[in-house]
């Protein structure tokens, strides 16, 4: 019973909990509520940054990072 009052707390406290909570929650139900114009209206151009910048970092290390560390032999 303790433990459980604990890990609330700590998921309440929790950062990334929030933010998907509060945020990415939201914004998904912005959009199958009301259309993708209703999101970028209540949410602003931040979106199209954020999807941006998510892309940018993950292609970066998937189609470049990781081939130029397994030429190198580090990986693999």
């Amino acid at each position: 019973m303790k433990t459980l009052s604990i890990m609330n707390g700590y998921l309440r406290n929790n950062f990334i909990v929030n933010f998907y909570r509060y945020y990415i929650y939201e914004s998904v139900m912005i959009v199958k509520d009301r259309g993708f114009k209703a999101l970028i209206k209540e949410r602003g151009y931040k979106v199209f940054f954020a999807i941006f910048m998510y892309y940018l970092i993950r292609d970066t290390i998937v189609y470049i990072l990781i081939p130029f560390l397994i030429a190198r032999g580090i990986l693999g």
